[in-house]
């Protein structure tokens, strides 16, 4: 706690003595917030551990600057903010922490999000929603696949992977239609529904659809720099040469590099 107790010291001193610190707001501060998270899932993918421990750092200080705001403006205090969340992990173990039967009898199937759905229907009142609180920032393939899941859990899923094939290919016959008709606020809607679909096949796969992406953009860019590479060391460019040209060259990249692009 002595430790925790510093950074919040340092925060107090901020928010009175630093212009910019005494300036920012909760809206202001939440793009730093979001794009440390993505420092942190980045020295993850590194496997760099100095990193990592520099970055929740970073993302430990976000949480307590979000903290200190929220007091300044009477809301709650970072006290608060631990209280809730030990409450939140303690409510939710049951086979960890609950009764002695509780913790006799194990992980339940299903207990997780049973009592997360209690939890929103007691915050909520009425009637719960089955998509409610999924956040609009997460990116879009992982709400996609939240929205895909929670739905999924009210009955309104295929009965397996081929249904969603099946969507795939629905899609795919739309945008091409609306290519065809050269409307662009159709070609916009039809491709948000392909990709949602692409989506929905994943979560049948059991796929994370945001970190197989993440992969496939690592590949292609580790492939790409392997073939501009090769290509300048023979004195051309990309520019320099036809597609047939670029299609040799991409295949020998990912022949040189293996299974080695995928680290």
């Amino acid at each position: 706690m002595s430790d925790i107790q510093k950074l919040l010291d340092i925060m107090v001193a901020l928010r009175r003595d630093c212009p910019w610190d005494r300036g920012q707001t909760l809206a202001s501060i939440a793009p730093y917030t979001v794009e440390e998270a993505y420092e942190v899932a980045d020295a993850i993918a590194r496997e760099d551990p100095d990193a990592l421990r520099g970055e929740l750092g970073d993302l430990l200080f976000q949480v307590v600057f979000h903290a200190r705001m929220a007091e300044d403006d009477g809301q709650f205090a970072f006290g608060d903010v631990v209280d809730a969340i030990c409450d939140k992990m303690v409510r939710r173990h049951p086979h960890v922490f609950g009764s002695a039967a509780e913790r006799a009898a194990g992980p339940q199937p299903g207990s997780w999000e049973r009592i997360k759905a209690g939890e929103r229907a007691g915050e909520g009142g009425g009637t719960p929603r089955a998509l409610a609180d999924i956040p609009v920032a997460l990116p879009a393939l992982t709400r996609a696949a939240k929205l895909g899941k929670r739905a999924a859990r009210t009955g309104f899923d295929w009965p397996d992977a081929g249904g969603a094939r099946a969507k795939i290919d629905e899609e795919l016959a739309e945008l091409a239609e609306a290519d065809a008709a050269d409307d662009p606020a159709a070609r916009h809607h039809e491709l948000g529904d392909l990709l949602f679909a692409v989506v929905n096949l994943a979560r049948h796969l059991r796929v994370n659809p945001e970190q197989a992406l993440t992969d496939a953009n690592r590949r292609f860019e580790n492939r790409f720099n392997h073939l501009e590479a090769a290509l300048h060391a023979t004195g051309k460019s990309t520019a320099d040469c036809d597609l047939e040209t670029l299609e040799a060259a991409w295949q020998q990249a990912k022949r040189d590099l293996g299974g080695t692009d995928d680290s």
